[in-house]
């Protein structure tokens, strides 16, 4: 199954008046005619036609944006500002952005990320070795706390985005659980990926009740109900997204998106079933 992390791989590691308050510290935002969109989904799009992508996106009716074209201090080839105009001039909002980064950049990221007026910044995506230890991902939830602190002192909120590998057993716990409670909750929030979870066996529910608060975002997308269980469109697909949506207050949740790593059809019509379906589910 193809994954972001070769994409990830591959993707670039003063002061800001009141119109630039990142939208977290506006207070929560989750409003049922809000539907968010992890960008990459439409990757390729936005690479051929970064404007009409960005409309027809606002066409089908998303209103939060998660990027994950930041590189060199631009989004998607455009200085923040831009970028920003053109997304506000169609109706929606950066609510966040991925972006892998070392502490000797991030200076220049966080910069970046507050003149975009986006709340979040967040990690999309960890190396590990093929068989991490307790003390891999100490050292990187101890890597979380220190950006965390960095993003927390610059008025932005650090987040770590999951796939399933934090879910492999070391011992008696696992990885995720080890970044969960080795890091300041004050500092690091978490952007749990339903699909992922779901993926590696895991719950997402005992997560968000074992761990109330900690998770301010989520990503959505349905898994077939097949033995490769592929990435599907919400609503045709295993996951039963009404209930979890259930557990949105436990959980913390602010803002959620869509996301599908890989669509079987276009992506464009890919996200717009999940659109309608997901209006069905959260209405």
């Amino acid at each position: 199954m193809i994954t972001r992390r070769n994409f990830i791989r591959n993707t670039a590691f003063s002061a800001v008046g009141m119109a630039m308050l990142p939208y977290s510290l506006r207070g929560s935002s989750f409003r049922n005619n809000d539907i968010g969109l992890q960008l990459y989904t439409v990757r390729d799009a936005l690479n051929k036609d970064l404007k009409g992508t960005l409309e027809e996106v606002s066409r089908i009716g998303y209103t939060w944006l998660e990027a994950a074209g930041y590189g060199d201090g631009k989004f998607y080839g455009l200085a923040p500002a831009e970028f920003k105009k053109m997304v506000v001039d169609l109706g929606m909002e950066v609510i966040s952005s991925h972006a892998g980064f070392t502490p000797e950049q991030s200076r220049q990221v966080i910069d970046a990320h507050l003149e975009l007026g986006a709340g979040y910044l967040v990690y999309p995506w960890i190396s590990m070795p093929e068989q991490p230890s307790r003390d891999d991902y100490r050292q990187s939830a101890e890597l979380f706390n220190r950006l965390g602190e960095e993003c927390n002192r610059a008025g932005l909120k650090f987040g770590y985005h999951n796939h399933d590998f934090e879910f492999v057993k070391i011992e008696d716990t696992t990885g995720y659980d080890i970044f969960l409670n080795e890091t300041d909750q004050e500092l690091v929030c978490f952007e749990a990926d339903i699909y992922w979870m779901k993926y590696a066996g895991a719950d997402p529910g005992d997560y968000f009740s074992n761990y109330p608060g900690r998770f301010d975002l989520w990503h959505v997308k349905d898994m077939e109900d097949s033995p490769e269980r592929s990435f599907a469109e919400i609503g045709t697909g295993v996951i039963d997204f009404k209930a979890m949506f259930k557990f949105k207050d436990e959980a913390g949740m602010s803002y959620f998106f869509v996301e599908q790593d890989t669509c079987k059809r276009d992506p464009l019509e890919s996200i717009t079933i999940s659109y309608n379906n997901l209006r069905k589910i959260i209405r």
